[in-house]
């Protein structure tokens, strides 16, 4: 090799040796894991929504005893009235019987799983000697009954509604008319036309429970459980259904109303940012088998913290210690799973602002659900440089950290559960409404993403689709 081809190379060294020479009291860095964030997941899990199609029990009253008279019955009859010794004389004679029986209106209360009712029926009868041998024969008499109802509903497999309709009936005060010191019965007179109405009244329950329809009432609520439903505007976190089944929870009644409830299950989503795509709603599957009632709404709520909180409440730690003067810098961030926090140690007196070595310790976060608060766990060091100072302050900020206290997101969980327990409960279309309320929360998972750490929180409660009353 010539001296010309030397020269260059000589160069090249001494510019090498002088960039080393300069770098010499910069920040010198330990290994650094890489930033390496989880991979948003769907947020989903298993749901359930209680369709409750409730009927008033006045309406119902009003179709049953639609066309059927108020007066059940009219009585005209002849009969004898008077059978009687008077000395060795048989005196026997006829009376006219004229009256009427009405009823009152049918009413009905719920108690549980059954529906009783009841019909007041009230008459009067007068009796009349049926010549004028015997027109002097006079009596009158006022009867009292009362029609006890009760069903207990079932829904059958083709979506119809049996209501299993019974009926006594029973006289509170028998019309008895008194005729010369005879008590003459007259309930059988009016009894075959009231048992006839009875009849009617059955053959209208049951045409009543067929026009509630409640196969139709569950078609819209089950295509209702398909329209995304925003639970929360800042930030906008959207719930997306995807019913799958439906089973039969049973009929109860209240003092006013009737109501089938119904389980509609599927997946539940949760989705942040845009509102997701309408779904088409699959056809009304056929009815499950029955069950007691119906499972609990579940949704995954993601409250976020960013890594630059985590950091602030880091640094803040560490001024407060014995090594706060030499942790000049602390880095957040995600790697593989796990939270590195990386500190730039420097030593007292340094004048370059660039000076210093750093260290990384890689870590877990604990959840808290209860507590509504984190605590980072599990640190141990990533790395450091051999016999640096940074390396023997490492062990006094591993002790420092790990008396953090729980760092606390109750703030955000509660605006978001807030935001979510208004917004389930309001109108739907085709006469339904939504009831919703979210109470119990544990925890589900958490990411540690590239914007901060996602903690999705699984809040249970209950969420209903009700039409009517």
């Amino acid at each position: 090799m010539d001296r010309y081809q030397r020269g260059p190379r000589n160069c090249l060294g001494h510019f090498v040796l002088l960039c080393g020479i300069c770098l010499a009291g910069r920040a010198v860095a330990a290994e650094k894991p890489p930033v390496m964030p989880d991979q948003p997941s769907t947020l989903s899990t298993t749901s359930r929504i209680s369709a409750v199609v409730e009927f008033g029990l006045p309406s119902i009253a009003s179709a049953i005893e639609r066309d059927i008279p108020k007066r059940l019955a009219t009585i005209d009859e002849r009969i004898g009235c008077v059978n009687r010794r008077v000395l060795v004389f048989r005196v026997r004679a006829n009376c006219d019987v004229d009256g009427f029986v009405d009823r009152g209106p049918v009413s009905l209360r719920g108690y549980d799983d059954r529906i009783v009712g009841s019909v007041p029926i009230f008459g009067s009868i007068e009796g009349q000697g049926a010549n004028r041998f015997t027109s002097r024969i006079h009596g009158d008499a006022q009867g009292r009954a009362v029609v006890d109802i009760e069903s207990r509903p079932t829904l059958n497999k083709d979506w119809s509604i049996n209501l299993n309709f019974a009926d006594s009936f029973h006289w509170s005060e028998p019309p008895v008319l008194h005729v010369l010191g005879r008590d003459i019965a007259l309930t059988k007179y009016a009894e075959p036309s009231i048992r006839k109405q009875l009849g009617r009244i059955r053959q209208h329950a049951r045409e009543a429970a067929r026009r509630l329809d409640l196969r139709d009432k569950a078609a819209k609520a089950w295509e209702l459980a398909f329209q995304p439903i925003q639970v929360s505007q800042d930030p906008p976190v959207w719930l997306q259904m995807t019913p799958a089944s439906a089973a039969f929870a049973g009929v109860h009644a209240n003092a006013r109303s009737l109501s089938g409830v119904l389980e509609l299950s599927g997946a539940a989503q949760t989705l942040v940012g845009q509102a997701p795509s309408a779904l088409t709603p699959t056809p009304l599957p056929p009815l499950g088998n029955g069950i007691s009632q119906p499972g609990r709404f579940d949704i995954l709520l993601p409250v976020r913290v960013d890594y630059g909180t985590l950091r602030d409440k880091i640094m803040q730690v560490l001024s407060a210690s014995k090594v706060g003067s030499a942790v000049k810098e602390v880095q957040v961030y995600p790697s593989s799973g796990k939270l590195v926090i990386g500190a730039r140690i420097v030593r007292p007196g340094a004048s370059d602002s660039a000076a210093g070595e750093w260290i990384y310790l890689s870590g877990a976060l604990n959840v808290d659900s209860g507590q509504q608060s984190m605590r980072i766990s599990n640190l141990a060091a990533s790395s450091s440089p051999d016999r640096s100072e940074a390396a023997q302050l490492q062990n006094q900020i591993l002790d420092q950290l790990k008396e953090i206290p729980g760092i606390g997101y109750g703030l955000a969980y509660q605006n978001l559960l807030n935001a979510a327990n208004e917004r389930l409960n309001r109108p739907l279309k085709n006469g339904f409404r939504m009831e919703g309320k979210l109470s119990g929360v544990t925890l589900d998972s958490i990411q540690f993403l590239s914007d901060g750490v996602s903690i999705a929180l699984r809040v249970s409660g209950e969420l209903k689709f009700i039409y009517g009353s």
